[in-house]
């Protein structure tokens, strides 16, 4: 069998687009051209990928179990070719990390800004993924650091477990702005912003609600903690989420007091296992360690950049 990496570019965005024209857009390719490959791709695998009626086309069985191990084979050659291109001009190295929308916009994008000052020669590239396929990268190796959601999914990689504590956020002006700590009874008829798909942290707020004989609103819900403080901001309610989206000093708007009883995020560090990292990702993940840290510990992380400085000097 010869399996052609255009076979896989095509099938990879057949499958994400749903459509031979969508695709062949994100390629940047013609349809025909676009059907052609993937005819040449199924007859080189012996079976369709993709029931073909009139008006209907839809990916088979086979396709979806076929579609995973595609985007990971897909990464592993962006990796050989990336590293090939770092040999052949002299750069000492890169870093790739996967991480779910818990810590990508709200902290990763300023560290990685911060690290790049220090380090300006190291390529970083940044992917934003579901927990569960990050895990999968970072077992394949795919990944050099992931982060994700608390449980692991996955078994094979060394995982640091951090307990970050949730904060109440809310608009400039609030009666609560009042308070040195929000508790359960403060809640009363407030509406708070959800996270889809029954999180954790909502089921522990609800409880809490509930022990405290107090009943409270959710109209809205999103997907990312950092979402739910842009909703914040925009005036759609209050916020119990993670002390890493909810401390960080945006100037939205928006502010924040603890809350107790303390309800907590488990965030999954992850990096592959038996993997030496080289120095580049160990200097990365070092630094992304100490943040994490001081977050769980309510501490002031201090100046991101800080985490890079080896001598002292900015």
């Amino acid at each position: 069998m010869r399996v052609k990496r255009r076979h896989l570019e095509v099938f990879h965005a057949l499958m994400e687009a749903g459509s031979v024209s969508r695709a062949a857009e994100r390629l940047n390719l013609t349809q025909p051209a676009v059907s052609l490959a993937l005819s040449a791709f199924e007859k080189e695998l012996g079976f369709p990928l993709f029931h073909r009626t009139k008006g209907y086309f839809a990916p088979t069985g086979e396709a979806q179990a076929l579609h995973a191990e595609t985007e990971v084979g897909l990464l592993a050659l962006t990796r050989i070719e990336r590293r090939a291109a770092e040999i052949s001009s002299g750069r000492v190295g890169s870093i790739s990390i996967a991480s779910n929308g818990a810590v990508a916009i709200n902290l990763l994008p300023w560290l990685i800004a911060d690290f790049q000052k220090y380090y300006p020669e190291i390529y970083v590239d940044l992917k934003i993924r579901s927990s569960r396929q990050i895990a999968m990268f970072a077992s394949g190796r795919q990944v050099d650091i992931g982060l994700i959601d608390a449980p692991v999914p996955v078994a094979g990689l060394d995982t640091t477990i951090f307990k970050l504590p949730c904060v109440c956020v809310f608009q400039e002006g609030d009666p609560l702005g009042k308070e040195a700590v929000i508790r359960p009874e403060m809640l009363a008829g407030r509406s708070i912003i959800a996270i889809t798909g029954d999180h954790t942290v909502d089921k522990e707020v609800d409880s809490l609600a509930a022990e405290a004989g107090v009943r409270i609103e959710r109209r809205v819900s999103c997907s990312y903690f950092a979402i739910a403080r842009n909703l914040v901001r925009a005036g759609a309610g209050i916020a119990l989420i993670d002390a890493i989206n909810g401390t960080r000093k945006l100037d939205d708007g928006t502010d924040w007091r603890p809350f107790e009883p303390r309800i907590h995020f488990e965030l999954a560090l992850i990096t592959p296992s038996g993997q030496p990292m080289e120095a580049a990702a160990s200097t990365f993940y070092t630094a992304l360690v100490k943040y994490l840290s001081a977050c769980a510990e309510f501490a002031e992380p201090g100046d991101l950049g800080e985490l890079f400085n080896t001598d002292g000097e900015r």
